[in-house]
């Protein structure tokens, strides 16, 4: 198996994890489908790509062509999750609130009824700064760690 892989997918997999208990701590209720959700704390995009860089630098040394590429390649990641990701979800709150502001604008009581019936897009899909930075340290950690444990 390529200890890289192993290593990012592992990362990935303990960020996402890792939510489950940060989200109860949040609400006081245990929301098991944080474990797949996007989005939240720790980003596991930035674990991932983190972890991969980390092991990459230890393992070819970062002066490496592997190195650069890792690095690059998880620079534009975290830009996405906590950039245009975060923008996307931003705007999709809007867009899930627009019938009952239209209403609202027209002097119509708010009856509820868009909640009711209307499936709301998924408004939590990108990061926000601090979670692309803790999941980036936690994929730093992780990758030192698959490194030191595999080689």
């Amino acid at each position: 198996m390529n200890n890289g892989i192993l290593i990012g997918l592992s990362s990935i997999t303990i960020a996402q994890l890792l939510k489950i208990p940060i989200k109860k701590q949040q609400t006081g209720k245990w929301i098991w489908s944080e474990a797949i959700a996007t989005g939240g704390m720790p980003s596991s995009h930035s674990a991932g790509v983190a972890s991969l860089a980390t092991y990459t630098a230890l393992k070819k040394g970062v002066s490496s062509i592997e190195f650069a590429l890792a690095t690059i390649f998880g620079s534009i990641v975290m830009y996405d999750a906590q950039g245009i990701r975060r923008q996307t979800g931003e705007i999709t709150i809007k867009v899930n609130t627009l019938d009952e502001e239209i209403e609202r604008l027209a002097g119509e009581p708010d009856h509820g009824v868009h909640d009711l019936t209307e499936q709301r897009l998924k408004e939590m899909l990108g990061h926000q700064p601090a979670e692309v930075l803790a999941g980036a340290l936690l994929g730093i950690g992780i990758g030192a760690l698959g490194y030191f444990l595999k080689d």
